[in-house]
């Protein structure tokens, strides 16, 4: 939190001695902060919400999005729409990706700028904790959750179905066979839990 107090009050010195636009932006975002903040729930239940770092978040993903739809508009105007092959086997692919990301244990020094780890989560899964810190805890955050990141890999895979059809299939398939290896894998345990 003290990371955060300090951006505020650099924010809050900046859009005061300042005027114009942006510094009226500035003092709205400090003024909605504090009050969702004030306004929330019981002091004592609290968990930290870094609605700068959200907010971040949010403009990076707009801006790429917005971006990679404008350069997809101008590159390739005969861009079919994917069929419902096409769906089902991204939407395996973005489970299984997702996941992979967000829990696989291998790739926890990708996350650990932004997460600690908490305890093992499963065969091969970690559970991780949001660092402190704006941005820190809001990346740590949709990082560690394969909810919130579905988003953003679901996005990415549907501009790269856009731009490049087969390759995306192909990558497609290849997590689509690990997720299917997967549930077979539980499925096996599960049968020797049974006959043993």
């Amino acid at each position: 939190m003290e990371h955060q107090d300090d951006v505020d009050g650099r924010l809050a010195q900046a859009a005061h001695t300042h005027s114009g636009p942006l510094a009226g932006a500035a003092r709205w975002w400090l003024r909605t902060r504090r009050e969702y903040e004030e306004l929330g729930t019981d002091p004592e239940q609290r968990d930290e919400r870094p609605l700068t770092g959200y907010a971040l978040l949010m403009s990076g993903y707009l801006l790429s999005t917005v971006t990679a739809a404008g350069l997809l508009a101008r590159r390739r105007r005969d861009a079919a729409l994917p069929s419902a092959g096409d769906l089902a086997l991204m939407s395996v692919a973005v489970f299984r990706t997702t996941r992979t990301l967000s829990k696989d244990a291998v790739l926890s020094p990708l996350r650990a700028p932004f997460t600690v780890f908490s305890e093992p989560a499963g065969p091969g899964e970690v559970l991780e904790q949001p660092r402190s810190g704006a941005v820190k805890h809001a990346v740590g955050e949709l990082i560690t959750c394969p909810f919130c990141l579905g988003q953003w890999v679901a996005t990415a895979a549907v501009v790269s179905y856009a731009a490049a059809p087969r390759a995306t299939r192909w990558v497609a398939t290849g997590m689509t066979v690990v997720a299917a290896a997967d549930a077979l894998q539980y499925a096996y345990a599960a049968l020797e839990k049974t006959e043993g």
